[in-house]
């Protein structure tokens, strides 16, 4: 069998693979963000018990939101207590088997590529609009980290100029420290901040949004028109890095079929003329994509498989 965890800033999903990679049993608990000791204790007492429900020593992959450096250091914002810590190494020596992990956004691309939307393209970029926004890149089934495994951080790069210009936007600060990267904008949340703008209403959310653009409320439309080629503009820029061959969107604003939808012409408005633009995408495994992917990397450490360069 074959673990996969997907730790996020709220639960821990734990989901128990097949040797197809077939999901045969899945459950969620809190997670312990501010308490390594416990965070550390809560993981392995999840392993342990998937050893009793279905044999020992399955495999263990993990996916979490944040930066693993080159030396197997952590650095999350959303689980703050794995900062700066060897995550990886540390369940290695309490499980007593090789535990893997990577990225969430980065485990989602390899899932896509190999098993889901992406499956038999070359170059496959998968990309998260959810509560952040991050994504990763396949090339021949393999995911490419980059030097610093900082590879598909798309959140953290800057937002057009021309789409700042255009609808006169503030520059937001970024949860990161910088100031005007793409994530404020183009996250659930940031979202939910355009409308906000766009409507002058005190609070709003992206689900508040929705609800008024298909009422065809104007400063609903306004935001979407304004989100749409924010996004189209950052998908542009990964087009113009890596010239994939499909573009796979994860994360709940997925589950919007107006922005897939229109999200190709947006992102052609930002490329010039010639360029060639890829296939687009949703997820095929939606939101269990990231664990499937940890799964994928666990399971690399016993077969000798290689899914990264």
């Amino acid at each position: 069998m074959h673990y996969g965890l997907d730790i996020g800033g709220t639960k821990i999903e734990l989901t128990v693979f097949n040797a197809a990679m077939q999901p045969v049993q899945s459950w969620r608990l809190a997670t312990p963000t501010d308490d390594y000791a416990g965070f550390l204790q809560t993981v392995v007492a999840q392993v342990e018990q998937a050893d009793q429900l279905h044999g020992n020593g399955g495999t263990v992959g993990i996916a979490l939101p944040g930066v693993i450096r080159a030396d197997g250091t952590v650095l999350s914002s959303n689980v703050p207590c794995l900062t700066n810590q060897a995550v990886a190494a540390a369940l290695t020596e309490r499980l007593q088997r090789p535990v893997a992990i990577g990225n969430d956004c980065r485990c989602f691309a390899l899932s896509e590529a190999l098993l889901g939307a992406g499956k038999g393209k070359r170059r496959v970029f998968g990309a998260i609009v959810g509560t952040g926004a991050g994504g990763g890149f396949c090339l021949d089934g393999r995911l490419y980290q980059g030097a610093a495994q900082l590879a598909g951080e798309f959140g953290h790069q800057g937002l057009a100029a021309a789409v700042v210009h255009q609808f006169a936007l503030p520059l937001f600060r970024c949860g990161c420290g910088l100031t005007g990267c793409a994530e404020p904008y183009v996250s659930g949340s940031g979202l939910a901040r355009l409308y906000q703008h766009f409507s002058g209403l005190p609070q709003t959310d992206s689900y508040q949004w929705l609800s008024a653009y298909r009422q065809g409320e104007l400063a609903a439309v306004s935001t979407f028109a304004c989100y749409i080629s924010a996004l189209g503009s950052v998908m542009a820029a990964q087009i113009l890095t890596l010239d994939p061959d499909i573009i796979v969107l994860g994360g709940g604003l997925s589950d919007i079929p107006e922005l897939l939808q229109a999200l190709p012409e947006a992102t052609a408005r930002h490329l010039f003329h010639g360029a060639r633009l890829p296939q687009f995408a949703r997820a095929e495994f939606g939101a269990a994509s990231g664990v499937r992917g940890a799964a994928l990397l666990g399971r690399a450490l016993k077969t000798g498989q290689q899914y990264v360069s």
